[in-house]
C-alpha cells in the first residue's frame, strides 16, 4: 500500500457497465462541459462549520526562500514540494518540475491559510509553509473524506486526524438551466453521506462525462476532471485533478459505503 502521501503509478482503467447515466456534471466556463441536475437526498446528518487551520511542527524540509511560479524548475522548487508533501498537501511527485498538481497544492495551501488564491509562491504562501498552516478535520473517529466549501478544500481524515488535503471545486451557486429546462441553482448540499455507486472509467451523461466518480448523493460525486479552478465552478460535484481522483481509488478512500462529510 502506497502512503497517503506519496506519488504513485496510475492505475489503468476497467471498464464498467453503466446502470444508469451521470447526472453531475460541470459549470460552464472556458472548456468545461455543462452541467446536469442533482437529486438531493436528506442528510443523515450536519457538520459544523469549517475549523480554523492549525500549525504542525517547524519544517524539516529545505527552507523556501525563492518566488516561484507554474513553470519554473530546481531545487527551490523540490523544497517546495518536499515541504507541501511534508505537511500533507497532496501533490503528484516530488520531481522539481512546478507542475499542474505543483499548483494545486499551492492553491490548497493558500485556501488553508486564508490568503490570496493564485498558485504563486511569494511572501505569504511561503510564511504559511514556514507557519505549516493545514486544515483542521471537524469530524472525530473512523476513516472520512470531508469536503470544506468554505475553503474549497478536500481532506483525507483517519480518527480525526487529517492525513491528505486535496484541491477540489464544488457547486458555484450560480442559476443554470436543467435538463427539462427548469431553472435551478449549482450547489453541493452539506451533511454526511455514503458512497453508494462509482464508475471506474469516463462515465457519459446528458451533461457530460466523468473521470472515475465516487456518487454520493443522487448524481453529486466527487470525480476527476482536466479543469479543477481555484473557485467553486461546478453544478454540485466535487471535482479534482484526474491524477487525484486516480490516487483516491488506489488508496481505497472513496470506496463503495465509505462516508462523505461535506460542510
Amino acid at each position: 500500500m502506497v502512503s497517503p502521501r506519496s506519488p504513485f503509478a496510475r492505475t489503468p482503467l476497467r471498464t464498467s457497465t453503466l446502470v444508469f447515466g451521470a447526472a453531475c456534471a460541470l459549470a460552464a466556463g472556458p472548456a468545461l462541459t455543462a452541467a446536469p441536475a442533482h437529486a438531493s437526498p436528506t442528510p443523515t446528518s450536519s457538520s459544523a462549520s469549517a475549523p480554523a487551520a492549525s500549525s504542525p511542527a517547524a519544517p524539516s524540509a529545505p527552507a523556501v526562500t525563492a518566488n516561484l511560479r507554474k513553470g519554473d524548475s530546481g531545487a527551490q522548487v523540490s523544497a517546495l514540494q518536499g515541504r507541501l508533501d511534508e505537511l500533507g498537501y497532496w501533490i503528484d511527485g516530488v520531481d522539481g518540475q512546478f507542475g499542474m498538481h505543483t499548483e494545486h497544492a499551492v492553491l490548497a495551501l493558500q485556501k488553508a491559510a486564508g490568503i490570496a488564491r493564485d498558485g504563486l509562491v511569494g511572501p505569504d504562501t511561503r510564511a504559511a509553509l514556514a507557519e505549516g498552516a493545514v486544515p483542521s478535520a471537524t469530524t472525530e473517529s473512523g476513516s472520512v473524506v470531508e469536503i470544506d466549501l468554505e475553503r474549497q478544500l478536500m481532506l483525507v481524515v483517519a480518527d480525526g486526524s487529517v492525513e491528505s488535503v486535496i484541491h477540489t471545486s464544488t457547486g458555484s451557486g450560480r442559476p443554470y438551466e436543467g435538463s427539462d429546462g427548469s431553472e435551478r441553482i449549482a450547489t453541493t448540499p452539506t451533511g454526511e453521506y455514503t458512497v453508494f455507486r462509482d464508475v471506474d472509467s469516463w462515465d457519459p451523461g446528458p451533461y457530460g462525462a466523468l473521470y472515475r466518480p465516487k456518487y454520493f448523493n443522487g448524481g453529486i460525486a466527487v470525480h476527476g476532471y482536466p479543469s479543477v479552478p481555484a473557485q467553486p465552478a461546478s453544478k454540485g460535484c466535487a471535482r479534482v485533478s484526474l491524477a487525484a481522483m486516480d490516487w483516491l481509488w488506489q488508496q481505497g478512500h472513496l470506496d463503495l459505503y465509505a462516508t462523505v462529510v461535506v460542510r
